[in-house]
Order: structure tokens, then sequence, then C-alpha cells
């Protein structure tokens, strides 16, 4: 009976497995168990670096994951440490089976806020909570598996289509290309700031600056915590440029209303520059927020996009309204979306 085989593309971007046939006939309905054995030029070396040497058709952080998951054996025994050494002479078996990453590309039937749609892009006004792009925790129900469901075509662009972010707990409006020639376009007017993107926040302090301020800041991991980014001096730490334009929109006698224009789109970029100026998020807790005003996730929003139509030429511009949760929060702070 044959079974499938998987194989990992080598696309920088995750893609789906794709299936090749084989003859193996002794591991599951999903998988191929392959034999090892360890020479004397492996003698000595890290489990998965001998894995990489053996089965050089997998990437390591793949072959990594097998070893956590309990799919290597060596000498009757199961691995589950990527650094153990290997001595020549050892053998065992490994079960190449697909990873919860390998899988997490399929389609999911979901309810998309559609705003606009042609023949090259869409636009989605994306509702706070929904996960962008499949990732550690988040390996399904996300929105990349809501476009695979709604286009078959989606699943030949790389992220289908998606070109930019919002954050899970961001809501508003993200475009997504539908050809390969309008998601490179589309890649391109970004890196060169041809993409309009405002966002409407909820911060915290009073806004004491002048009425329109100018964050130039660069952005990099936080060194002291490396799920977090922060302001980073670039003549010390990696990082890259980033600019975000902040306007006042209203005062309130705990915080205030702002309107952010990027003109960059670095990783958590209005979060980490609100941050570095005193005024975190509400309810932004990675960033020094709290929750208040009755909101209970990040009080940010993309309000408005604009750009030219990477194909047709046309302006294009588009305005989601303001989501109740942060519509109530505005009038808990008694203030009014001047936006």
């Amino acid at each position: 009976m044959k079974q499938s085989k998987f194989i990992i593309s080598t696309d920088p971007e995750p893609t789906p497995l794709v299936e090749a046939e084989s003859d193996n006939a002794e591991a599951g309905p999903d998988a191929e168990l392959r034999e090892l054995s360890v020479g004397a030029a492996e003698h000595g070396e890290r489990l998965d670096r001998v894995l990489v040497a053996l089965v050089p058709e997998f990437s390591r952080s793949y072959l990594q994951q097998l070893i956590e998951a309990g799919a290597v054996s060596i000498n009757g025994a199961v691995m589950h440490k990527a650094a153990a050494r290997l001595k020549a002479g050892d053998s065992g078996t490994i079960e190449l089976r697909p990873t919860p990453q390998s899988q997490a590309f399929k389609p999911e039937l979901m309810a998309l806020d559609v705003v606009y749609e042609d023949a090259h892009l869409l636009v989605v006004n994306k509702p706070a909570g929904l996960v962008v792009h499949p990732a550690p925790g988040n390996w399904s129900g996300t929105l990349l598996n809501g476009l695979l469901a709604r286009d078959p075509l989606a699943a030949n662009m790389p992220r289908a289509g998606i070109v930019h972010r919002l954050d899970k707990d961001t809501s508003g409006l993200m475009v997504v290309a539908r050809t390969r020639g309008a998601m490179d376009a589309l890649v391109r007017m970004i890196a060169a700031r041809e993409v309009s993107r405002q966002y409407l926040a909820l911060a915290h302090g009073v806004w004491t600056s002048p009425g329109s301020r100018q964050v130039d800041s660069a952005i990099g991991r936080d060194p002291r915590n490396r799920l977090r980014m922060a302001v980073v001096d670039l003549a010390r730490q990696s990082g890259k440029t980033a600019g975000t334009r902040f306007d006042l929109l209203e005062n309130a006698a705990a915080g205030c209303w702002l309107r952010c224009t990027l003109q960059t789109g670095r990783t958590h970029q209005i979060r980490v520059h609100l941050a570095s100026i005193g005024h975190p998020l509400v309810a932004d807790e990675t960033y020094g927020g709290a929750p208040a005003a009755g909101m209970a996730r990040q009080a940010l929003h993309a309000e408005k996009l604009a750009f030219t139509h990477p194909v047709t030429g046309d302006s294009l511009a588009f305005s989601a309204p303001l989501p109740g949760d942060m519509a109530e929060a505005l009038a808990h702070w008694g203030l009014y979306n001047r936006s």
C-alpha cells in the first residue's frame, strides 16, 4: 500500500506541504518511517545536526520539531533533546510526520468582512481577536485560513496574498492581493511608503505635547524580553528605522484620543512608539498599558487605508467604522470620535 511522504517547500515563506508517493508501508497514513545509521563522520555530533546530514531534504527546524514530538528513536530509546550527542554505530528510526505548522495552511470557512474586491485584490475589515497568519499557539482559525477557504486561487499565493499584518487584538483595514503581480506591486508600494495607513488609538495619560508629534525612533527586539519589541539605538543594537506621526484628537482626564499615521511598518510600531513617549495604549499590558474605560484589548483600530490600485491606477480610499468596544470606551471617558 502506498503511503504519503511529506516534503517541505523551499519557499522562504511557510507554504503547505506537498505530497509525493512512497512505497513505504510501515509508518502511519500520513508519515514515512526512515531508518538511520550513524557513521564515524557523525560521531559526537548533536542529534539534530546528524539528522540534517542524513535527511537533507528536510529543514533543521522541522527535524527539531519531530525530535520534540518523540518521532526519533535511537538504539530503541525515544529521543526528546535535539542536543543529544550520538556515537558511531548508533542506529534508529525517524518518523517523518506532518507538524502543526505543516498542517496550518488549510482552508477554514469563516465570515470575513470584505469591504472591497476586484480581480486583483480585496480589502478586509479585520475584527479584534482574529490572528492574521498561523504561528505558534495559533495554527488554525486565522485570516489566512479564511482566505484559503474563500478563494481556492489563494493557495497559489505566498501567505494567501497577505502583504501586511495587524496584531491579533488590533481591528481594522488590510489589503490582500489576489494575483502575484498585484502582490509584488503592493509589497513594493508599502516599502516605498506609497500606501497610507491611519489608525485611531486610545492611550493613557493626558497629551501635553504639541497637537502633532513626529516620533522617529528605531525599533528592534527588546534585549530584555525577546517576545517584545523596543526602541533601540542602532549604533549598539540591531533594528530598523521607524516613523509615526501622532495627532491629538481630544484629551480626557485619564488619557487621550489620537490619530496615528504610519510612515514605516515595523512590528508593533504604534504600540512601541506610544509607550516610548509615555502614552501606552489602553489595555496593552505588553507595553505598559492597563485595562481602562471598559477596554479588554489594546485600543487600536486601523481606520483608514488609501493607495493607488497597482493594476488599474485608480485611487482607492477606505474607512472602517470604529468597533463597538472602542466607541463605548470613548463614551466612558467622555470623548467624541472626531476622526
